[in-house]
């Protein structure tokens, strides 16, 4: 069974940063691409971030470019999402998932999600 389990969010000012991991079970992340999403309050789930299988490939959204970076870490069978300089936009829940290439991200990401965790940014 595949899981995902999102921490490391906070309420945090306007222009500080965070650092949110992402644990997983049931696949391996170094053979799948992996993706950062965020829901806002009555918005659709986005994908904000996505690191290829190997690693060599990133993209972000326009929003957060500059401002966030993916990374991984293998052994850990964990995916991070470094964020800084937040604004109060980057306020939402965000959640980790995968796919098999990173054009899928967006498209078509695995079934299963997370509990998400809680990034606030006051203003």
């Amino acid at each position: 069974q595949v899981q995902f389990v999102e921490s490391g969010g906070s309420l945090v000012q306007a222009g500080g940063s965070l650092r949110l991991s992402c644990s997983t079970s049931g696949i391996s992340v170094d053979d799948n691409a992996m993706g950062w999403y965020r829901q806002a309050p009555g918005k659709r789930r986005e994908l904000v971030a996505g690191i290829s299988a190997g690693g060599r490939t990133v993209t972000y959204a326009d929003s957060v470019k500059g401002r966030f970076t993916v990374s991984r870490d293998n052994a850990k069978n964990t995916v991070y999402l470094q964020m800084n300089n937040l604004e109060p936009e980057d306020t939402a829940v965000y959640y980790c998932n995968a796919a098999k290439y990173l054009l899928e991200l967006n498209r078509s990401p695995h079934d299963s999600w997370g509990q998400g965790t809680q990034v606030t940014v006051s203003s």
